[in-house]
């Protein structure tokens, strides 16, 4: 499953019978990072993460207030170049909170214009200032301390005044504007993309109703959940089609547990020791340990 990070655009190329075309495109730290979009047809997918991805900067390099989106923009390129006409986009898991002016400032882009249709899939339901902003709500969890969160939130205001400027649309506020550190801004202003939840894209895309059809338990997990997994990540998609399944939650670390029970997870279950350095639990065979004993846990109780 994705939600439009990390697995998206694998998944929906598979899905739609595709190949996978590879990029030497920009990375968040501004070093070459080798990345693909997939193609289908006239069609082209591609995933933000694989070209400016949290994942691709080491912890102790992690600024938002210097990362960059630019891979996003050629990859759209690239595809553009390749006769792709439609665009799918899916966003989440970047390492960055430029408002998309990275991608904004490849050569071509903007000629794009009215000559390519793209259609972003976010991760998330949030806006792209205010408190539930990109800045405020993830920049911390890419590296930004209370300062840099401020920094960029003036940054992100003034671009979205000068997106309205420019194109004539208020964007701001605009659910899923605030995906990928304001990628979904971006698009919205600059190619009148529709921002749509990649959850619903993926599920649609690998036929979850027929699948889960006659299952007993749906378990589900990420690395860390908490109120925002309500906001259009992969748990609260799968919850939202269950259709009276029950959902089990496996997560690394669990925040908001009553709020997560409320949303009507089944079981919520913290796979890592409290206790545990973080560190320590991102160990593959930590984790794989820690994952098993959790699963049985969860099985002894059914």
């Amino acid at each position: 499953m994705s939600d439009g990070g990390e697995g998206f655009a694998s998944i929906l190329t598979d899905a739609l019978g595709g190949d996978r075309v590879p990029v030497r495109v920009t990375g968040p730290l501004g070093t070459p990072v080798e990345a693909f979009f997939g193609r289908a047809g006239d069609c082209a997918v591609i995933e933000a993460a694989s070209a400016c991805g949290l994942a691709l900067v080491p912890p102790a390099q992690r600024n938002p207030l210097l990362a960059t989106s630019r891979g996003v923009g050629e990859l759209i390129c690239a595809a553009w170049r390749s006769g792709c006409r439609r665009i799918l986009v899916g966003l989440g898991g970047s390492a960055t909170c430029d408002g998309g002016e990275g991608m904004m400032a490849v050569e071509g882009i903007r000629d794009l214009r009215g000559r390519v249709r793209v259609e972003a899939f976010c991760d998330v339901d949030n806006p792209l200032t205010g408190p539930a902003g990109a800045a405020r709500v993830f920049a911390p969890q890419k590296g930004a301390g209370p300062a840099e969160v401020e920094q960029l939130e003036e940054r992100l205001l003034d671009l979205s005044e000068r997106m309205r400027k420019d194109t004539g649309k208020d964007i701001a506020a605009l659910p899923g504007a605030g995906a990928a550190g304001g990628l979904g801004a971006a698009l919205a202003a600059c190619f009148d993309a529709a921002l749509v939840p990649g959850v619903e894209a993926v599920l649609d895309a690998l036929d979850f109703r027929r699948r889960a059809r006659g299952a007993d338990w749906i378990i589900t997990g990420e690395g860390r959940s908490d109120a925002q997994t309500l906001h259009g990540k992969v748990p609260v998609g799968l919850l939202r089609h269950a259709e009276g399944i029950p959902v089990a939650l496996l997560s690394g670390r669990i925040q908001d547990r009553e709020m997560l029970l409320g949303a009507g997870f089944a079981r919520v279950i913290e796979v890592s020791p409290a206790a545990q350095p973080l560190s320590e639990a991102l160990r593959p065979e930590v984790a794989e340990k820690n994952l098993r004993a959790a699963v049985r846990a969860f099985a002894e109780t059914l």
